[in-house]
């Protein structure tokens, strides 16, 4: 049975607590206990997002005697990038399209003020 780790990393990333701990570590590496601070929960339930988090191959767990470091694994986000991808013409495409349409409008007011033709 192979497992589907794009859902697993969607599922991960689906609870707002575990998207704010994956920002708070894109700013560098830090102890379990700086991670919880910000939270109003219990540590072992911090310590339960972690696991999903590293479950999902998006951060790495250590241990240095009592400190627990924690690190953001961003390359694991690149699969998450690359089927995002194929949508992004979606969004891209109309945008693009409005931006035309907007120069055109612009292009034309422009014209028309040159020529006298403008409202005032």
């Amino acid at each position: 049975m192979t497992i589907d780790h794009l859902s697993t990393t969607f599922s991960a990333l689906a609870d707002p607590t575990r998207r704010a701990i994956l920002s708070r570590l894109a700013r560098g590496e830090t102890s379990v206990l700086e991670l919880a601070k910000p939270f109003e929960m219990s540590l072992p339930a911090v310590s339960k997002h972690l696991k999903v988090l590293e479950h999902a191959g998006l951060i790495t767990r250590g241990r240095e005697a009592q400190w627990r470091p924690c690190k953001l694994k961003p390359e694991s986000l690149k699969a998450v990038d690359g089927w995002l991808e194929h949508y992004r013409h979606f969004w891209d495409e109309p945008l693009d399209r409005l931006e035309d349409y907007l120069r055109d409008i612009q292009a034309k007011g422009k014209k028309e003020k040159k020529n006298g033709n403008g409202k005032k």
